[in-house]
């Protein structure tokens, strides 16, 4: 960053704007979301708040899966993921090299099925990546399926070959039984524990956490071996994502998430004569409130109003629908690539301001 600073310092103006427009671009379609969101802070309290959960959190479907998140992780498992970090980062920045071909296919497939592509990840546990696993149980190939997986899902085996082995139509096969299981128990870590466990087992263990099914709940009823292998998943995931995401949190913890968000994205109500003298346009990059308003002429207070958490939304890589009267729309339409890059200047000056 200070190198970036000294050139756009002493250099000439059409190089300043060149450097400064790839950072926009960098910024505004580079960026993930790094909000992390514990859910532990999150209470509904009163007779009415599991109603009030259920109108602001949309039907988790699969295509909300699709989308990154980035979010804190459960407290009971952070110490055993420093451990497992402090062990394992090496090796799986390595990984990161010569696994990518076999990682980025996993990206292109899972998502076919509505999975989300954090369970990569799986496989990684499951087999370090090497197609030639092969388990005392009898489980192979770099997903670990049984006998009787390779049957359901019509992989061949024959005395000189096991399509298990191969990364293609293995992945298409763990991706359906991942579904499955997504599909009998709601809940990603109970996918885990079921892809290793057994689906028997799992419900078992439901049953003895008096139906609870919340892996913090059931974990002492699965077996050790379970109960480990979705904590090194939930690390794994940590280390390669640098944080949680939809696959590391219970269903209570999924469904407290998307209520928090459907909190901050909350629009205010709006007058009759707001909505037909305002206009909405969609915008996506590193634009500041006070630089908007500023080229807009506008009052802060009224654009916070109709824009709340505009500049958290976007510092975290997200559109936002940008609510301006339908003159200063226009006017905005005309410079915002201006007002963008003045935008990105303030943030490498450090004028970081947020509504």
């Amino acid at each position: 960053m200070q190198f970036l600073l000294q050139i756009i310092g002493y250099s000439n103006s059409k190089l300043k704007v060149t450097l400064v427009a790839c950072f926009v671009v960098i910024l505004g379609f580079g960026t993930a979301s790094f909000a992390n969101i514990n859910g532990s802070k999150i209470k509904f309290t009163g007779k009415d708040s599991t109603s009030l959960i259920n109108s602001l959190v949309p039907k988790t479907s699969f295509s909300n899966y699709l989308k990154p998140i980035s979010v804190a992780l459960n407290p009971q498992v952070v110490g055993f993921v420093q451990q497992y970090a402090a062990k394992n980062t090496a090796g799986y920045e390595k990984m990161k090299v010569w696994g990518k071909p076999y990682l980025d296919m996993y990206d292109l497939i899972l998502p076919q099925y509505g999975i989300p592509k954090e369970l990569k990840y799986l496989s990684i546990i499951e087999s370090y990546l090497h197609p030639g696993t092969i388990s005392w149980a009898g489980a192979v190939g770099p997903w670990q399926l049984m006998p009787d997986e390779a049957v359901r899902f019509n992989l061949r085996r024959t005395s000189n070959s096991d399509e298990r082995m191969d990364f293609f139509k293995s992945t298409h096969a763990a991706c359906k039984l991942m579904k499955e299981l997504h599909e009998t128990f709601g809940d990603w870590l109970l996918v885990v524990a079921a892809y290793n466990g057994g689906v028997g087992r799992v419900k078992q263990c439901i049953k003895k956490a008096g139906g609870s099914k919340s892996f913090w709940d059931i974990q002492y009823y699965l077996p050790e071996e379970t109960r480990t292998h979705v904590k090194k998943y939930i690390a794994t995931h940590y280390i390669f994502e640098g944080s949680g995401g939809w696959t590391t949190m219970t269903t209570a913890e999924t469904e407290k998430y998307l209520a928090t968000v459907a909190l901050e994205n909350k629009q205010p109500s709006l007058t009759e004569e707001e909505l037909q003298n305002t206009a909405v346009i969609e915008v996506g990059g590193r634009y500041l409130s006070v630089i908007v308003t500023n080229y807009l002429l506008m009052d802060i207070t009224q654009f916070n109003k109709w824009n709340p958490n505009f500049d958290k939304a976007l510092a975290e890589g997200k559109k936002y629908p940008m609510r301006l009267s339908k003159n200063a729309a226009t006017v905005f339409e005309a410079k915002k690539s201006t007002i963008l890059i003045e935008s990105v200047r303030a943030l490498l000056n450090g004028e970081t301001v947020s509504n």
